[in-house]
């Protein structure tokens, strides 16, 4: 048994006062009292605001300042001091610290503070600079956290000491618990939850808030999975579905790497992106400590040449005579290169600790918005009724101001004058003060249609917040177009790919993966960005355009099968499917697609140009050359070779069209830079082995080149758009002039004849820039993958063209 002594006794009072109190109970009482402190005061986010109690007192703390992104940085040791001594009764080492992450782009996917010094370097390996020296002030995006907080929208609750009031959440105009996500450990449990794509999770928020049964699945196809700030590969998709069911589950972050000639002896390893929350010099004393044990073979040196204009650049040069790629995959099993983050979404709602899946955190997060809202109006309605009420005072006094005035002047005392009007015209008490208060210079005739003005705006505005509390439809509509707002403001393109299982990004290695062997497409955009989807449905044809979504070839295959890559030089290059990212299904763009060069080697001047099936079934590959040459190939690939030849090119020679036939029926059109269009069957061309070189394709003029090599379906409806530029921009350049043609205008001729011309040329005009010939919907891009919206048909087939709105670099649909 413990003992323990009263408070000291008053003088005089010697009598002892001795309390028995069990151990047990004190130790059990007191650690739960410290227990439930950590739990709420300082561990575990709101799931509202996704704030725990420090951020959220930063954030309102540093818009009490006037922090705003319009103004000047402030040092942080005074925004820490402010917090520390109004709202946050701890340690300015913690407050600090939560300011350093709120500012830094590598730890939060969408920072909340815009800070100005150094704020520590990724994983932590150089500090940030002490707090006397940075300075901070809020970023816009923080600034829809803490909108409209004055207006009611929020409960408020005494600070430590009772002297001031402070937020119990912010309204929050986004999910930020989702897009930033959270980490923290608390007693007897813990979270951690990792950032995602605000423009996915907003996507998700909407859909939930229009369809409030939607399942799981519906929402992971907004909500893929986690979008770190660091970018990287997600490796293993299982585990982040059973995060969003049930609130925990583990995936795998791998680093992004290639090999490279990093000098004129030896190939590297080049890192561009590693796991979240993990620093250059951790994997660097990694792999020296491998090294030295002799557990790593093959690394010669590792330099990190990371610096502010290119970002993470870490070189890890091989040995001759060491497979990179080999030492690549030893890199993500023994380095920190490949991490694991395991998800553990726990959260207060309603003061509670919950793990919570996808759904039941956007529930929260969208019923909270509900409230917002409904508060925010109702505030704001009330505003507005106060001032109609004063405005319809002021105009029943004008019409008979002559009379007012005159009543006022005979009172003997402002009371009586209140009193008196109050009596004569029917006013309020507040609209007879206010009468009263306003200077003699707003009772003219202007001010009165002013006054009618602003009363009939009011009642307007009354009437639509009315609207929002009293329909759920509207408010739905309202909160639903609010964050389609932020997230136009503020979103991103997502950094980190999704890859269902672990295959190397090089493609090099051939790992067996326990991943079934599911039918796919495989997607090939015209910015050289490679991707399958999840399924065998097309993708979108409707809709708004987005980046990279021009698709310049796509095939069939299989997961764990194989496709061809055609090339500039007249190569296949086979590609294991496995190895690509895979994009949503029904996805319009290849934006969490990668890049050609990830994959495959391609000489110096050679491009990827369409993809194909490999399958000996097929009628084979259509080919077409620069100087005009054509060629079928007999689809005879041979197994054991990675890459071979499929035409013999002339000198100067090279492939500008390549496409798999599917029926053997289609219409091979050429288009050449003297704007001559040839059109034929491709049963014309005889099947050839893959080491013949081809036959007449096309009879060109002295000088010219062929632009354009497709295969056409004459039964489909098909354009032929032709974009013509000036003397010198036959290699490319400017633009001037573009038409798009029905493809049946064009009349079929004979093999290796001259064609008819597509467009005629205006002054100044000596040859076409671009051309293309292809099904509909034709969907254009510029070399950065943006969308070009391409004119009106033009039923002429030799007519001018109109002005260009914008260069097209190339030109695919959506397959």
């Amino acid at each position: 048994m413990a003992r323990r002594s009263s408070p000291t006794p008053p003088p005089g009072d010697f009598e002892e006062r001795i309390l028995d109190v069990d151990v047990v109970d004190e130790m059990q009482g007191s650690f739960l009292e410290y227990a439930y402190s950590v739990i709420y005061s300082r561990a575990l986010p709101d799931a509202r605001d996704g704030l725990k109690p420090v951020h959220r007192r930063i954030l309102y703390q540093a818009n009490e300042m006037g922090l705003r992104p319009e103004r000047g940085h402030v040092k942080c040791a005074r925004l820490v001091g402010e917090v520390m001594g109004r709202l946050h009764p701890h340690g300015d080492a913690s407050i600090y610290d939560a300011v350093v992450r709120m500012a830094q782009p590598f730890s939060m996917r969408l920072p909340l503070i815009d800070g100005h010094g150094n704020f520590g370097s990724l994983g932590n390996d150089d500090p940030p600079a002490a707090m006397r020296y940075t300075e901070s002030r809020l970023t816009a995006a923080s600034m829809s956290l803490v909108e409209s907080i004055h207006e009611d929208t929020v409960d408020f609750g005494p600070n430590y000491d009772g002297s001031e009031q402070e937020p119990l959440v912010l309204p929050s105009a986004f999910p930020n618990l989702l897009v930033n996500g959270a980490t923290g450990i608390a007693v007897g449990m813990a979270t951690n939850m990792p950032p995602h794509n605000l423009s996915e999770v907003v996507a998700a928020a909407r859909h939930l808030i229009k369809h409030p049964a939607a399942d799981l699945d519906t929402l992971m196809r907004f909500v893929p999975g986690p979008d770190l700030p660091t970018g990287g590969r997600i490796v293993g998709l299982s585990g982040i579905r059973d995060a969003y069911e049930s609130g925990r589950g583990t995936f795998k972050i791998r680093a992004t790497a290639s090999v490279q000639d990093v000098t004129a002896r030896r190939k590297g390893i080049v890192v561009t992106e590693l796991p979240y929350a993990v620093g250059p010099e951790k994997v660097i004393a990694k792999i020296k400590d491998l090294v030295n044990a002799k557990k790593l073979q093959g690394i010669a040196d590792v330099k990190d040449l990371t610096d502010r204009e290119n970002g993470l650049r870490l070189v890890i040069e091989v040995k001759n005579g060491f497979v990179p790629e080999a030492v690549l995959e030893q890199l993500y099993k023994l380095t920190p290169m490949e991490e694991t983050f395991g998800i553990n979404n726990v959260a207060l709602v309603d003061g509670q600790p919950l793990t919570l899946g996808l759904k039941e955190l956007l529930e929260v997060y969208v019923d909270h918005r509900f409230t917002v809202v409904k508060r925010r109006s109702d505030f704001r309605r009330r505003k507005r009724q106060d001032r109609l009420h004063l405005v319809e005072g002021l105009l029943v006094a004008l019409v008979d101001i002559d009379e007012v005035i005159a009543l006022i002047r005979s009172s003997e005392d402002a009371a009586q004058a209140k009193e008196r009007l109050m009596a004569r015209f029917g006013l309020s008490e507040t609209q007879t003060a206010y009468i009263l208060d306003t200077p003699l210079r707003r009772l003219t005739k202007f001010d009165r249609v002013e006054l009618e003005a602003e009363k009939a705006k009011l009642i307007s505005e009354i009437a639509e917040l009315t609207e929002i509390l009293e329909s759920d439809a509207k408010l739905r509509s309202v909160v639903s177009g609010e964050l389609g707002a932020v997230a136009k403001q503020f979103g991103t393109a997502r950094r980190t790919v999704l890859l269902e299982a672990g295959a190397v990004p090089s493609g090099a290695l051939a790992v067996p993966l326990e991943v079934a062997d599911d039918p796919c497409r495989v997607l090939l955009s015209s910015t050289g960005l490679l991707a399958r989807t999840s399924g065998m449905e097309p993708v979108e044809t409707e809709g708004a355009r987005a980046k990279h979504d021009v698709i310049v070839s796509a095939v069939p295959a299989t997961a764990r099968g194989d496709v061809g890559v055609v090339t500039s030089a007249g190569r296949v290059l086979r590609l294991a499917v496995i190895d690509l990212p895979a994009v949503p299904e029904g996805s319009a763009a290849l934006a969490g697609g990668a890049a050609v060069g990830e994959f495959l080697r391609l000489e110096a001047e050679e491009s990827a140009l369409a993809l194909t099936t490999l399958d000996e079934s097929s009628p084979g590959l259509a080919l077409g050359t620069l100087q005009g040459v054509v060629k079928r190939v007999v689809p005879e690939w041979p197994a054991n070779k990675d890459e071979f030849e499929v035409i013999a090119l002339r000198e100067g020679d090279r492939v500008v069209g390549a496409v798999e036939l599917r029926t053997g029926e289609e219409d091979l059109v050429f288009v050449a830079s003297d704007a001559q269009l040839l059109r034929y069957p491709a049963g014309q061309v005889r099947p050839q082995g893959r080491p013949a070189g081809g036959m007449a394709g096309i009879k060109l003029a002295d000088g010219q080149r062929v632009l354009s090599f497709t295969a056409v379906d004459p039964a489909a409806d098909a354009v032929v758009l032709s974009v013509a530029g000036a003397s010198g921009t036959l290699a490319g350049g400017v633009q001037t002039t573009w038409k798009v043609t029905p493809f049946e205008q064009y009349p079929r001729k004979g093999r290796a004849t001259g064609g008819v011309r597509c467009q005629r040329f205006l002054r100044g005009e000596d040859g076409l820039v671009f051309a293309w010939a292809g099904p509909v919907p034709a969907l254009a891009a510029a070399a950065d993958g943006s969308p070009v919206a391409l004119p009106e048909r033009d039923p002429r087939r030799d007519g001018s063209g109109s002005p260009v709105a914008k260069p097209v670099a190339a030109v695919g649909g959506r397959a």
